[in-house]
């Protein structure tokens, strides 16, 4: 017995002793027969994970694609009327190549944020540009027309994005070195997100209709009972008053009219703000939730703000 307590207490190996020689069979190790059920678990596993990381990464490159257009649609508007090129931009076949770019452009910073290589991004943008610059052909001959050519592009950019995911979908990451800002910003998308929503807003500000404040407390109740985060002490009677609040804000509004409705309806938006940050905690909605609503609600808000005082009273 001693001697066994000083083997298990020291570092060092001891090599296991030669089994004694006896008649009776000794009881063997499990056969590799046996332990193949287990072994096929992952195997059976695997391809849907495999389809699972498929769809995801479809599903980011979509994201990025619509934040692309989101954000660079309206550059391209205030670029054509500044340099006198509206119109030609406005042609069908032109404004297809650029919506290709503006997707492309989206594309590229998603994918290399997610350290795909660079081949992999440039056969993703050839997915984006080839289905337009094919139909531009019969959209010369006059065989189809400007929404045939738009939608067609965008059909046949589906089977083509599938395609080139299937084809890099066992490559190895490349190694990518993020920066702590970039870091930062992508943790916080959903604040990137909601000004992205905005951008267009700026270029042509107006001022909301009053029923839109009652989206403000009525999409904290419907997450909330999707969630069943409202069972809480107080949670559902605190959103219930919410409610009463923009409901009452709303029809005040409505019975203003005018310049009044207008500053109404900004601070409706711009005090649900603080709604938004009194939430960030993830009890009712989720935190991404709170601030991609923190964010959206402040810019509409400057946005009408901007409107009411550019217009003449």
């Amino acid at each position: 017995m001693e001697n066994t307590r000083m083997y298990a207490d020291s570092l060092t190996a001891v090599p296991s002793p030669a089994p004694l020689p006896t008649d009776e069979p000794t009881t063997s190790a499990p056969t590799p027969t046996a332990a193949a059920p287990t072994a096929a678990a992952p195997t059976a596993a695997a391809p849907a994970s495999s389809r699972r990381r498929l769809l995801w990464h479809l599903g980011e490159m979509a994201v990025a694609m619509v934040a692309g257009m989101l954000l660079l649609g309206p550059l391209w508007e205030l670029a054509g009327t500044a340099l006198g090129v509206g119109d030609a931009l406005a042609r069908p076949e032109v404004a297809a190549l650029v919506m290709a770019t503006n997707m492309t452009v989206g594309m590229t910073v998603g994918m290399r944020y997610r350290a795909h290589r660079w081949h992999a991004v440039g056969e993703m943008a050839a997915a984006m540009y080839v289905p337009f610059l094919l139909l531009l052909v019969p959209f010369w001959a006059g065989l189809i027309d400007a929404d045939a050519l738009l939608l067609g592009g965008h059909l046949l950019m589906i089977p083509a994005m599938v395609l080139v995911a299937l084809r890099h979908r066992h490559e190895a990451s490349a190694p990518v070195r993020r920066h702590r800002v970039v870091a930062a910003l992508a943790h916080h998308w959903p604040a990137g997100l909601a000004l992205l929503l905005t951008v267009d807003m700026w270029v042509d500000p107006s001022v909301l209709s009053p029923w839109t404040m009652l989206v403000l407390p009525g999409g904290y109740l419907l997450i909330g009972v999707a969630r069943r985060t409202l069972d809480g002490r107080g949670v559902l009677a605190t959103q219930l008053a919410g409610l009463a609040i923009w409901v009452a804000l709303t029809l005040v509004a409505v019975m203003a009219g005018g310049r009044t409705a207008a500053w109404l309806v900004a601070f409706g938006w711009l005090a649900h703000a603080g709604w938004d940050l009194a939430h960030r905690n993830g009890r009712v909605v989720p935190r991404g939730y709170a601030e991609f609503c923190v964010v959206l609600d402040v810019a509409l808000a400057a946005v009408m703000v901007l409107a009411i005082l550019t217009t003449d009273a």
